[in-house]
């Protein structure tokens, strides 16, 4: 089993998290409830969950880079427990607010975290709901009084295993779960009034589920069939970059386009627009496209190699052009599975970009459907 090498992981504590509940508040939203719970003896208990699943990672300090706000919203639970971090947000008084978390939140998301971990309630997860892009991944420590959002795991220490999952290599699926909250007024008198306000993207317990009752070249078809359908969703006017490897030839299949097994194509709006490209004209190209340009590669080999193996025409240049947030993985559960939690792997010839691209990245692995997988560069 093969460790992520780094993990970029964000921080976001919210100190009055579920300050409310052991005096019967019944949430902790509003400057009035704070009050009244502080007053009442309330104990703050979100920084000691926020510890207890960090205490799971402690073991991995190496792997781990986090990024965090200061004082109580992250910076004194990652020092009390020696984690090394960045920070990147100081809220300006030290009764925090929602506010608060929502300049946390984006300060930290614009250092290109692996994960943002949260600590704190529905509330909490409606503020970062409002603020993180759709492709965030993230991850909720319950610490509040009200937790209907499935964004959360179901305890802290079983947030810290979900990292520890990640860290370990293992292949970990990533899924859109609801941001849900109520109506603490009306619930105060009785009336539960929930509402979804959209979904945010958490990593989960990989399932394996079976296409069809059979097994073989059927059942591995209609997975193909799945991916080639979430690609061809996704698209809209972008130049794609289509990869080598059998996997990407099913989806061009699914286009009507006839594809250059070990070479190197340029599609748009499902129209070839040049075949078995060379280094030099796919960089022209993804350099001068007009719109956005995507790369769709899968796993080259039996070691995994994302890049450095049948696919050269991806050069160091050519990939830095099109950039990491562009680029679509694709694969079966079942190839990754035989990897034997080995991680993908880079050899691009540049080491500095080796070490860019590792770290973690969805691969899609059917229709509405992405694992999380570690990458590393070759050594």
């Amino acid at each position: 089993m093969t460790a992520v090498n780094r993990l970029t992981v964000g921080l976001v504590v919210n100190p009055y998290a579920g300050i409310g509940g052991a005096i019967a508040l019944k949430g902790s939203d509003g400057a009035d409830i704070r009050e009244k719970a502080l007053k009442a003896g309330a104990e703050r208990k979100a920084m000691q969950r926020a510890e207890t699943a960090l205490k799971i990672l402690q073991n991995y300090q190496k792997q781990l880079d986090f990024v965090t706000c200061g004082g109580e919203m992250g910076e004194n639970v990652l020092k009390s427990l020696g984690f090394s971090y960045q920070t990147v947000f100081n809220p300006n008084t030290q009764e925090t607010s929602s506010d608060d978390t929502k300049q946390a939140v984006k300060a930290i998301i614009d250092k290109n975290v692996d994960i943002l971990l949260f600590a704190g309630g529905d509330g909490t997860a409606r503020d970062v709901y409002s603020v993180v892009p759709d492709n965030q991944l993230v991850l909720g420590i319950p610490a509040g009084v009200k937790i209907h959002s499935g964004v959360y795991a179901i305890s802290p220490t079983a947030a810290g295993r979900v990292i520890e999952k990640i860290l370990k290599g293992e292949l970990s699926s990533i899924h859109d779960s609801d941001v849900m909250d109520i109506d603490e007024s009306a619930f105060r008198e009785g009336v539960v009034k929930a509402r979804r306000y959209g979904e945010m993207s958490v990593p989960a317990e990989l399932e394996y589920v079976q296409a069809v009752k059979m097994g073989g070249k059927e059942s591995d078809e209609l997975v193909l069939d799945d991916i080639a359908a979430e690609v061809i969703e996704r698209v809209d006017d972008e130049l794609l970059v289509m990869g080598s490897g059998s996997t990407i030839a099913a989806i061009m299949d699914d286009m009507g386009i006839e594809n250059t097994l070990l070479g190197v194509d340029l599609v748009q709006n499902e129209t070839l627009v040049k075949s078995d490209v060379t280094e030099k004209e796919l960089f022209e190209a993804v350099s001068n496209a007009p719109n956005s340009v995507k790369l769709v590669i899968t796993l080259i080999g039996g070691q995994g190699h994302l890049f450095g193996r049948g696919n050269q025409q991806l050069s160091p240049r050519v990939i830095r052009a099109i950039g990491k947030d562009n680029m679509w993985v694709v694969a079966t559960k079942a190839k990754l599975k035989s990897l034997n939690n080995q991680p993908l792997r880079v050899d691009t010839g540049d080491s500095e970009l080796d070490n860019e691209l590792s770290g973690t990245i969805r691969v899609i692995t059917g229709y509405h459907d992405e694992v999380l997988m570690p990458v590393a560069a070759v050594s």
